[in-house]
Formats: structure tokens, sequence, C-alpha cells
């Protein structure tokens, strides 16, 4: 994802998915995908999708901050991570609130899907509201707390994607 501060966190890989030889990305174009030195296979590069909660309770919403070695480590962003392979986005956006602050959600509406130029991961942004559990920070963050539109720190959000999906669903700006 991209963050707000405007880099774009790079997923490409080095080798091929095959043979495990160097990938070429010298292509003409700069969607060109890259060719294996060693085999001579076109890989595609398909994009990183991930699945990100907005979870409301009294005009507030939860946010997470970041925490360990990661993209956007001490900002605050929506609980959320990737998908995995053969998961299903809202199986994926439910284990992510799960592990990441120790809610079980009932997935609502989609808030949007969120892409950007140049930014491999294409982020899933549902609405959703708390069934079980008890608000922990996870392995992944290292506080969660409630905001209200006024109070969110809209200059501390790790991602770009967040501060899209809040302005979307306050409908702000």
């Amino acid at each position: 994802m991209r963050s707000t501060d405007g880099a774009a966190y790079s997923y490409l890989p080095e080798r091929c998915p095959v043979c495990g030889g160097r990938l070429d990305y010298s292509g003409d174009q700069p969607t060109a995908h890259p060719v294996c030195a060693d085999c001579g296979r076109r890989c595609y590069l398909d994009p990183k999708l991930c699945a990100c909660v907005l979870i409301e309770d009294q005009g507030r919403v939860l946010l997470a901050r970041r925490s360990g070695e990661r993209p956007g480590a001490g900002r605050w962003n929506l609980p959320g991570g990737f998908v995995d392979r053969g998961e299903t986005v809202e199986a994926a956006a439910r284990r992510e609130v799960l592990e990441e602050v120790g809610l079980e959600v009932e997935i609502g509406g989609l808030v949007g899907v969120f892409s950007y130029p140049d930014d491999p991961v294409v982020a899933i942004v549902y609405a959703a509201r708390v069934k079980a559990g008890r608000l922990v920070s996870g392995a992944e963050t290292d506080q969660v707390a409630w905001f209200s539109p006024a109070q969110i720190p809209w200059d501390a959000l790790a991602f770009e994607t967040t501060g899209d999906a809040l302005k979307k669903f306050f409908a702000i700006g």
C-alpha cells in the first residue's frame, strides 16, 4: 500500500517462481512483465489483495497502531491485511480483525475498493459491527483506540487507503 508520505512499498520478486532464475525487468514499457533470464518464462505480477475493516460504533471508528518492522509502523490504520490464496476476502477481513484487535466481527457493506497507480496493493474495505471478543492489541499492533471523526489522527495514518476509506465512510471532503 502507498504510505501517507507517498512512498509505495515494493513487492517485486527477484526470482522466477518456476526455476528460481533471476527476473529481468528491463521491458520497454512500465507495465512490461518480467522475463526469467534462465528459462525465458514471462511472469505476471498480480496485485496483492488486502482486506480491511472499518468498525464503527456510536459514531466512532476503531483504528490500530501498527508495530514492529513493518511498513507504516507507529502509524494508525484500519484493521486488515493480505488475503491468503484460497481464502475469501470476507474471511480474510474477519481473520485479520481477530488477529489485530481481538474482536469477532460481522461483515457489512462494502465501503470501497481502493487502488493507486504504481502501487501493487488493492485494498477492499468493508464496514463491520462487533459480534464478540475483547478489544486488545494483537501481535501486529501496539495500541487500539476508538476515534470520532474529529479525533482521527489524520497526520498519523499509515496508508492513503485508510484516509480515503475514512473520508468516504464519513463523507468528509
